[in-house]
């Protein structure tokens, strides 16, 4: 890739986008400071070259960096911007995003804090997308694209979205709330030139599944539709005759609902998807049944992503055989398979390089990972059943280690263990040295290294002493304050901590907060951090994205202390019925250039220094 940066009468070719940036940031004009481009200098550079050039830039960081250079470049930056991330629907308002970017296509919008998906969170606590979306309708009417996760969404507000936005194009949903089928038929209704609809892990309220037949007939934009978590039944004639009509549809995702037999028709349909989510595996199919199937998996040709497979057995997986060998990704989060069978659907899997499943495989299906998959860059291994403390089936170190013997490119690891050792963790890291994810998770919280009953201190040290591209890192098990030092000292790329029931004192939040440049987001739950750990980030917070802690010992008066101290800061604080006046039980704070909300429910005390 090749930039060309203009400066002065000449321009510069940069071959990386992080060269680009210390250009940005460093020349033509050293001193520049970085809170607000110098209004005083200007560039050369007509503005209808400026702006061609920086729509070239993706990267979010990249451009933000860009509009420090120049007051001019500052708006070219914004004429030339069609799309928006803001990770925190609460550190804007949607009138500062139109004032500043004016011709957007293109939202992705997060809501609640992550720990809402762990119930964490009161229902109630906001993230409303209708206000965004009256703004929107008014500065954005060309809006195309909407992605929304952990946001609320009524169906009100999705028929508001379909009526308003003649040229709306996706919608995708990721942990949302508040809407039904009801909404979805008001998009299948209203948006002619729908491309992409792609729900995903939602709480819906399922009415119907006529939703459907709300697609006019001569509708044929669709390229993307995924309804996999939906509960009810869908109407499948219209889902049929829809898949039929949409030539170019490339992702098909369904629900349990829809039959293998069904599935079979769907796939005779469309042929040329590359990502398939299937519905279930049952009933038991007859011998025509099967064959006719397997044929239809053999006219497949593109497919790279394969997903569902609800209540699939040994029986049926060869039916799969056709399309694996193209596989990269395949995600059996929700098929309990053993050992056995996930050896022999991985024995035809040679191109994988991003595996989701359930800890049933047990540590003989991760070592037939590590024997079939040499290209995997993703593991997520997750519980079965996390709450029976008594279930025997399960993974620990011995299948992740296995795994890293066999897959050396493996970078990006989410792992639900029932134990580890010290000396497991420090072996996985030297095989695979290249981790961005580290997420371990040992089930039994405070659980110690189960062979030398030391504390899991040395695991984490050697993680974040060798993975020095190390982005994110979730630790458990029974840490220390040194675990927390070594992530100070060592892991200068960190972007997101996530902690645990860990730690001694307060010294192991402040080892983070000091040494951690690079921090944007840090979650802490049940940990002895308190008002000492919170205020050593006072000059840390603003330049993360946010900071949550819930079950430690941070008092109210630490956080209206921290209010004060930091102005620019929105700290709320969470209060259970019954709880300690004094205490704060949840706290979530982050940077916000629209102030205070005015939504939060009365559960939610937001405390503020202006």
């Amino acid at each position: 890739m090749k930039i060309i940066c203009f400066h002065e009468k000449s321009f510069t070719i940069l071959n990386t986008e992080t060269e680009f940036r210390v250009f940005t940031l460093m020349g033509p004009n050293p001193k520049m400071k970085r809170e607000f481009p110098d209004s005083t200098r200007s560039s050369p550079f007509p503005d209808e070259v400026l702006e061609r050039v920086l729509s070239l830039l993706q990267s979010p960081k990249d451009r933000s960096a860009v509009s420090l250079v120049c007051k001019d470049w500052y708006n070219a930056e914004s004429w030339s911007r069609t799309h928006v991330f803001i990770g925190n629907c609460y550190s804007v308002s949607p009138e500062i995003v139109a004032r500043r970017f004016p011709i957007i296509k293109s939202v992705t919008l997060k809501g609640k804090p992550r720990f809402s998906d762990f119930n964490l969170v009161p229902e109630n606590w906001g993230a409303d997308v209708h206000p965004w979306l009256v703004v929107f309708a008014t500065k954005y009417p060309f809006l195309e694209e909407l992605r929304l996760k952990r946001m609320v969404v009524s169906d009100e507000s999705l028929e508001f979205l379909a009526v308003n936005f003649p040229n709306f194009k996706v919608l995708s949903l990721f942990s949302c709330d508040g809407f039904s089928t009801d909404g979805l038929a008001a998009i299948a209704t209203h948006c002619k030139s729908l491309t992409q609809l792609d729900i995903q892990e939602n709480g819906i309220e399922d009415k119907s599944g006529g939703w459907l037949s709300c697609f006019p007939e001569n509708f044929t934009s669709l390229e993307v539709l995924n309804f996999a978590n939906l509960n009810t039944d869908v109407n499948f004639d219209a889902l049929e005759k829809l898949v039929s009509r949409c030539k170019s549809l490339k992702v098909l995702k369904v629900n349990k609902s829809v039959s293998l037999e069904n599935l079979q028709r769907l796939l005779v349909c469309a042929p040329r998807l590359t990502e398939l989510g299937t519905g279930s595996f049952m009933p038991e199919l007859t011998g025509r049944q099967y064959a006719e199937l397997e044929t239809a998996f053999n006219q497949c040709k593109n497919l790279n992503t394969l997903s569902g497979l609800w209540e699939a057995t040994a029986l049926y997986l060869p039916v799969l055989y056709p399309i694996c060998s193209s596989l990269t990704f395949l995600n059996l989060s929700y098929t309990f398979l053993q050992s056995l069978e996930l050896a022999s659907l991985l024995r035809q899997c040679p191109r994988l390089r991003r595996l989701w499943v359930l800890d049933t495989v047990g540590d003989k299906g991760l070592e037939a990972v590590g024997s079939n998959c040499p290209l995997l860059e993703e593991l997520r291994v997750f519980p079965a059943d996390p709450f029976d403390e008594e279930i025997i089936h399960g993974v620990t170190e011995a299948g992740l280690v296995a795994v890293s013997y066999g897959c050396r490119r493996l970078h990006y690891v989410l792992y639900f263990c029932r134990q580890m050792t010290n000396a497991a963790v420090a072996t996985i890291v030297q095989n695979c040295p290249d981790f961005t994810h580290f997420r371990l998770c040992i089930m039994n919280p405070g659980q110690p290294d189960y062979l030398t009953n030391e504390p899991m201190d040395e695991a984490f040290g050697a993680v974040v002493r060798t993975c020095t591209k190390l982005q994110r890192l979730s630790v458990s098990g029974l840490l220390t304050d040194l675990t927390f030092k070594y992530i100070g000292q060592y892991a200068k790329n960190l972007e997101t901590l996530s902690v645990a029931f860990a730690g001694s004192s307060d010294r192991g939040m402040q080892c983070v907060l000091e040494g951690c440049t690079k921090l944007r987001k840090l979650e802490i739950r049940d940990c002895p951090f308190g008002n000492v750990a919170l205020l050593s980030g006072l000059e840390k917070y603003e330049s993360m994205r946010s900071l949550w802690m819930s079950a430690c010992n941070v008092t109210m008066n630490g956080c209206r202390l921290l209010a004060r101290e930091m102005p620019r800061l929105n700290v709320e604080v969470m209060k259970e019925d019954g709880s300690d006046d004094s205490q704060a039980d949840k706290v979530y704070v982050y940077r916000s250039v629209a102030g205070p909300r005015r939504d939060a429910p009365p559960c939610v005390l937001t405390l503020s220094g202006l």
